[in-house]
């Protein structure tokens, strides 16, 4: 028997250190990683940038080219990272048309934090102005309105891990991808 590879998702509200948490996995693993914004940034810079509506569709052709970008890995046998702020819905959904297509096993890094935190970290991130203006910052009162703490795990089985990311200084990295690479090299 083959070893079946892994799909690592990494999800949570926006502002809650999942962009980060993907790159030093990844790096620690050494795994290929695909991020929505990774790929939604690349589209800006070819398409231009316009309004929240633009942004929105960028955002859905992202995920969608997030998952294709995925497949691929999968179907040659590489486990790979993703990393979305994922609707618990249509994550799931996703990922399950996905599994139709390819075989893997998931394993979900779900991380949160409190509502103040995620508020100030946007707030901090918007008047940094080192995020892609395509991001449409200015925006920023509907998007701290529609801030959830948390963004549950999808619905799709498989290991876990909740991270509360409130204080970054107090998350156990070594012993959360010490656990990740565990799960990898198991058959």
């Amino acid at each position: 028997m083959s070893h079946v590879p892994r799909l690592i998702i990494i999800g949570g509200p926006p502002g809650s250190g999942k962009t980060a948490l993907a790159r030093a996995l990844a790096a620690h693993v050494t795994l290929p990683l695909m991020s929505k914004d990774m790929i939604k940034e690349s589209l800006f810079d070819s398409l231009g940038w316009h309004d929240r509506a633009w942004s929105m569709r960028l955002g859905r052709a992202s995920i969608a080219l997030l998952f294709q970008f995925a497949e691929a890995a999968l179907t040659a046998g590489q486990s790979c990272i993703i990393e979305c702020n994922f609707d618990p819905q249509m994550g799931a959904r996703d990922v399950m048309a996905l599994h139709a297509h390819c075989r893997f096993t998931p394993i979900q890094i779900v991380c949160w934090a409190r509502p103040e935190m995620l508020v100030e970290r946007l707030e901090r991130r918007a008047r940094s102005g080192e995020r892609h203006p395509g991001h449409i910052e200015a925006d920023l009162k509907l998007a701290l309105a529609n801030v959830p703490a948390r963004l549950g795990p999808l619905d799709i089985g498989g290991h876990v891990f909740e991270v509360d990311t409130t204080d970054f200084a107090r998350v156990d990295y070594s012993r959360l991808f010490g656990e990740v690479a565990r799960l990898l090299r198991a058959p």
